[in-house]
């Protein structure tokens, strides 16, 4: 194997955390696909550690179902599921309405000022038909928002999906970019900001949030990861 997956900037963290990490990423972006084996020798020489932080690794990742143990072929990686894509927008979408009410109470004018040159820039990309860009845009703004909160230990649960979130809406770009009524949606919750209108920013919210999800499972619907 000539490629490596390691990332330099999990040298400091546990062994078994950086191969767990190191692992996580690569399958979830695809670097590892669906049904490949993870034999421990090779990707223990590749990640230049023992074969005992390995498997303490492969473990975590069994537990997070993203390998499995398969009869007769060992550790496999496991492909994503619409089961699985349902549950994990389902668990980011539930935290995010939490922090609504401390997004509200926290946010500032010199938020809403930055929330808008977000939005600026989206305009140019949606206007442009770019869904690269409108992605990348889409994410800042989205977890500009989500950050806002003073709640922690949900925004460490709701960045933990992400990863994953990030690669389902892969296949869902030039769907975002067409629906010009979810980049509308966008502006209206800068003003419910502005405004501090919890009510109704937590209507809009759900309504996109639910509206996200239901435009990736049909995307992906038929589609392997």
């Amino acid at each position: 194997m000539s490629q490596t997956f390691f990332d330099p900037s999990l040298e400091n963290r546990p062994i078994r955390d950086t191969a767990y990490e190191t692992l996580k990423h690569a399958i979830i972006t695809g670097q590892i696909p669906a049904g490949s084996r993870i034999v421990e020798t090779l990707y223990a020489e590749q990640l230049h550690i023992s074969r005992t932080p390995l498997r303490e690794a492969l473990r975590k990742l069994e537990r997070d179902g993203l390998v499995e143990y398969v009869l007769h072929r060992g550790v496999v990686v496991r492909a994503f599921t619409l089961e699985d894509i349902d549950e994990i927008f389902t668990i980011r979408n539930a935290m995010m309405m939490l922090i609504l009410p401390s997004i509200i109470e926290r946010v500032t004018d010199e938020d809403i000022d930055k929330l808008n040159a977000i939005l600026k820039d989206m305009d140019v990309a949606q206007d442009a038909e770019d869904a690269e860009k409108l992605a990348v845009y889409n994410r800042q703004f989205h977890g500009y928002i989500e950050h806002l909160s003073d709640k922690r230990r949900i925004l460490r649960v709701i960045d933990s999906q992400e990863e994953y979130i990030i690669r389902f809406s892969a296949v869902t770009i030039a769907s975002i970019v067409r629906r010009s009524k979810a980049h509308q949606e966008h502006h209206e919750m800068v003003e419910l900001l502005k405004n501090r209108d919890l009510e109704g920013i937590k209507k809009l919210m759900q309504h996109h949030l639910d509206e996200s999800k239901e435009t990736c499972l049909a995307a992906v619907k038929g589609r392997g990861f």
